[in-house]
Parts: C-alpha cells; structure tokens; sequence
C-alpha cells in the first residue's frame, strides 16, 4: 500500500485560507455556492474552478481534454446490496473506501483515509471488478470525475455515486481530525455526518427499481451545493 500524493487534496487538509479562494482559471473570485472542481487527470489533480469556467467543460467534446468538469450527481443503488463477504474480498483495512475509474489506465483505482491522508490499496483490481462491477452504479460511472464510495458500519455496506471532490474531502477532514489507533469520537462523529449527508443527497438512477419508502422520502430533495 502507498499514500496517494494528489495534489487536489492539498485544500482539504489545512485551515481554510483568510483570503476568499479565487477560479485557478480565469482568476475570479469564487463564492462557496458557485464553486466547482475540474479534475486534471493526467496529475490526477484537483483544480478550482468558478461555475462560468466549469460549464466550459461540461460540454459534448470535452471529455478527453486536459480538463474535466467534476459533476454534482449523487446516486445510490439500493436493488445491489454488499455483504461483508464482498467487504472482505476488498481487504480494505478501514470502514471506508472509495474507488474511480482511471480513464489512463483503464481500470479502477481504490483509495482509503488514512492519518496520512489517501492511501492506496493495491490488491488485485480483478476483484474490484468482480465485487464492484456488476452494478448498476458501476455501469454509470463517469472516469476520473466521479467515484463508487463505500462505508462498512455495524455490518452493513453501503455504496454511493458521488462527485470525485468529496472523496479527497473526506479525506482531509478525517486526516485533520484523527487521533489515536481508531481516529477518536470527533473523526467518527464528522464520519457519522458525512455519510448521513450523501444519504440524504443521492437518488435511485432510472432503471434500477425504486427506493424503500423511507429511503425515497429523504432523498426526494438534491440541492448542488458541496457538502
């Protein structure tokens, strides 16, 4: 296993800058509600972005240049549970994971927090494939830009689609907040939050069946904002 040294994540593990964070495009400055990332896949970087300059890059035709539009979908898939059998297959050594399709090397790539910020896991991406591949969220992933994030707690996995971003800010907030073997109350707590966040967010994708009542009640409301 190695730490991942993206440099995207360099804006989630330290204190927020005094100064207001400006687009790394065109220089304007960026107010939270309007701000977006671009992913940089050939650095697997994360660069800030104004809405302006992003919607550039959500265009038809954009898709392999050196920028890519991180999208604001969050989706879940309740019809493709995970079992701790599928967990374990994984041997991710932490509760929580997150996997992306890297569109250079054409497979998916799995990351984990750690006190040291996103490590690697290098177990053979056949299994990823085979634990994680037949599903329906799979199938919708867009490389590079979005990710497959899991969370095992109290013996239930849960899988989210979610915007590549938050995965590196998840990261950095539990590498702030760790303390200890286990990470303390105030990392799972900020855990706890998080995922209860993204739940709250995410929608069943068209074509994968609907929803438990109460899962559709809570999610019926996206909003764009970043977490």
């Amino acid at each position: 296993m190695r730490t991942d040294a993206a440099r995207g994540l360099r804006r989630f593990t330290g204190p927020r800058p005094a100064r207001p964070e400006t687009c790394e495009l065109c220089g304007v400055v960026v107010p939270e509600e309007g701000h977006r990332h671009l992913v940089e896949p050939d650095r697997r970087a994360l660069v800030c972005a104004c809405t302006a300059c992003a919607l550039l890059f959500d265009r038809p035709g954009t898709a392999t240049g050196r920028y890519r539009a991180v999208p604001t979908r969050y989706l879940k898939d309740p019809g493709h549970p995970l079992d701790d059998g599928a967990w374990e297959r994984l041997q991710i050594p932490v509760g929580v994971a997150f996997f992306f399709r890297n569109a250079a090397l054409d497979r998916l790539v799995a990351l984990y927090p750690s006190p040291a910020g996103a490590t690697e896991s290098e177990l053979d991406p056949e299994t990823w494939q085979s634990v994680l591949g037949s599903g329906r969220l799979a199938a919708l992933l867009e490389p590079d830009v979005e990710a497959l994030l899991l969370h095992r707690s109290e013996g239930d996995t849960t899988c989210h689609l979610v915007p590549i971003d938050v995965c590196y800010e998840l990261v950095g907030r539990m590498r702030l907040l760790w303390q200890g073997f286990d990470g303390g109350a105030e990392a799972r707590a900020a855990l706890r939050t998080f995922f209860d966040e993204v739940e709250r967010r995410a929608k069943v994708p068209a074509g994968t069946g609907r929803a438990p009542e109460h899962a559709a009640t809570a999610t019926r409301t996206e909003g764009d904002r970043r977490p």
